[in-house]
């Protein structure tokens, strides 16, 4: 009798649970996988062997400290103008959030359309337009602007749905105490949503943190691009060191932007156990 009454399992509604032999399917399929992806990381490799990519030769060239100090000014220069982009867009993101929040039609059709086509620009696009119009001798500030234009739209649409996700009572209840709406979006509406769209803001400063490697298309001495030049650059009999400078750039990159990551993870779960403390204490 009390089985007419027990609530189905969500698997059960959504799907029949597989049988032995579908999970042995399953299994077999896995291993397959395993065994194609594994295959085909062999043949890469002995691919790359054969052409002579992990011969130790081509390691001696992160040896010199020419080459290390260059690797170290890239790193800088990815660092500066990835620092540049994150404030100049964080600012922009909130000037332009505000725009299309604002209750005067033609500030918030201006703001509307100008996030809409920087966010559907190209990024590379729109970096080379800005380097060969009015950067050709700064390129660094044209990977700026490019990056700031562009993120910085995201980032306005970011903050405006985290502002029109607030509860809609506090902002009503702000107006009915007799604060203008100024007053409303500075102290109420506006430091909740970025409380609550802080680790999607910081997720989209990895995508800036990662697209600063367009700057080698402009010839800004990025990391990217000094991984480049020192690529092109042959050893000797040994040929050009392609592989050894992907895993050394790469994982500085990975690392990079794992620190981001990081840091949102730890951002999210802080906000969270606020808000745990602050419900039982209401309790």
């Amino acid at each position: 009798m009390s089985s007419l009454f027990t609530r189905p399992s969500t698997a059960s509604v959504l799907y029949d649970a597989p049988g032995p032999r579908a999970r042995s399917r399953y299994r077999l399929f896995g291993v397959l996988s395993l065994v194609a992806i594994a295959g085909l990381l062999w043949y890469a490799f002995s691919a790359l062997a054969d052409n002579g990519q992990f011969d130790a030769q081509l390691w001696d060239v992160f040896q010199y400290t020419a080459v290390q100090q260059r690797i170290v000014d890239g790193l800088v220069s990815t660092l500066e103008a990835f620092g540049l982009a994150a404030l100049f867009s964080l600012a922009l993101g909130a000037l332009l959030a505000a725009g299309q929040l604002s209750d005067h039609k033609p500030v918030r059709w201006a703001a509307v359309s100008f996030v809409q086509f920087f966010r559907a620009m190209p990024l590379l696009i729109l970096i080379v337009a800005l380097y060969y119009a009015f950067f050709a001798k700064q390129p660094m500030w044209a990977l700026v602007l490019g990056l700031t234009l562009y993120n910085g739209s995201v980032q306005a649409e970011i903050i405006r749905s985290g502002v029109n996700a607030v509860p809609r009572g506090q902002g009503e209840a702000a107006y009915a105490l007799g604060l203008r709406k100024t007053q409303v979006m500075t102290t109420i509406l506006v430091p909740q949503a970025v409380r609550s769209m802080l680790p999607t803001m910081i997720g989209q400063l990895v995508v800036t943190l990662k697209d600063t490697s367009l700057g080698f298309i402009i010839t800004y001495h990025e990391l990217l691009f000094v991984g480049k030049a020192i690529a092109s650059q042959p050893i000797n009999a040994a040929g050009f060191p392609y592989i050894p400078v992907v895993l050394v750039i790469g994982p500085i990159y990975i690392a990079m932007c794992l620190l981001l990551t990081a840091l949102a993870r730890w951002i999210e779960a802080r906000g969270r156990r606020g808000a745990n403390r602050r419900t039982s204490a209401a309790a």
